[in-house]
């Protein structure tokens, strides 16, 4: 019936799975559980491995790192269960009813239902930028995600009917971080599927430290100009790039993007601080993706 399809990257996600498997046996549902580490070639994974002595679950590593989209899509084709639910190998369940909530929902023939994600209650100074930017933009209760379904879904908990990813695959030429959740979204928004949104949410339980997030925003930015460039996804399906047409039809985009040049050291100094701001965060992202983008 389900398949629960679980991407990871030098994580130790046997906790999750546990959970997850004692949950799955409790519902006394066939499931089965498929994680695949996209080539990290951690010492956790000798830890990891471990997940292929319980029943009905399976851990793989890639021998290369593919991106998130080509492991979820990996992910997909390897399982067998009508359902698939995928959750991100760093997730922390915090409901004991996880499974059987989706088992309620299911019923009412939804093509997508997603959970949601929330951040803990406070983080270390280390990591107030990913904590900050994630209490801000993804910790929304099932009710104001309903009034945006399809902008509002993210795979890191979700369920879909394997025959509706089948239409749609996540985008092979995203192969760094960022935006394979937003291009797949807005493929699900052209095929009209339902989308349900419930309140069965997850726990993001590791947030990543001020620098590293600070480096991943780069990439995630570059694949959105590539995004942009090659009209993969109508730019008014994203908050962002609708800012950014306003700033390109009055030509604020030059002033953002040479800005950008001279406030860089500012931006990363403070921003990889044990202070981020997130007023600094949003004028950054603004500034960094009009500089790439008068690139060709």
């Amino acid at each position: 019936m389900l398949s629960i399809l679980i991407p990871t990257y030098n994580y130790d996600i046997l906790p999750l799975v546990k959970s997850i498997k004692n949950q799955a046996v409790k519902a006394n549902i066939l499931f089965e559980i498929i994680c695949i580490d996209d080539g990290s070639s951690s010492i956790l994974n000798k830890k990891n491995k471990k997940m292929n002595t319980l029943s009905n679950c399976s851990f793989k590593v890639n021998k290369f790192n593919q991106g998130l989209s080509i492991n979820r899509n990996t992910l997909a084709e390897a399982s067998k269960y009508k359902y698939l639910l995928f959750i991100d190998g760093d997730s922390v369940l915090i409901h004991d009813n996880f499974i059987n909530n989706y088992l309620n929902a299911i019923p009412k023939g939804y093509d997508v239902i997603y959970g949601g994600r929330i951040h803990p209650k406070n983080a270390i100074p280390q990591r107030k930028l990913r904590w900050k930017y994630g209490k801000s933009h993804e910790d929304k209760n099932y009710l104001d995600r309903r009034k945006n379904k399809y902008k509002s879904v993210l795979f890191n908990n979700t369920i879909i009917k394997k025959e509706v990813f089948n239409k749609v695959y996540f985008e092979t030429n995203i192969t760094e971080y960022g935006h394979e959740d937003t291009i797949f979204a807005y493929k699900l928004s052209k095929i009209k599927a339902s989308i349900y949104h419930i309140d069965n949410t997850v726990l993001h339980g590791d947030v990543d430290l001020n620098k590293v997030f600070f480096s991943k925003m780069h990439k995630s930015l570059n694949n959105l100009d590539k995004v942009y460039k090659n009209k993969l996804v109508d730019p008014n399906f994203i908050t962002f790039l609708k800012i950014f047409n306003k700033l390109k039809f009055w030509k604020l985009n030059y002033l953002l993007a040479y800005s950008h040049i001279i406030l860089y050291p500012i931006y990363k100094r403070q921003l990889i601080s044990n202070y981020p701001s997130l007023f600094l965060f949003n004028l950054f992202r603004l500034s960094y993706f009009c500089n790439i983008n008068l690139k060709k």
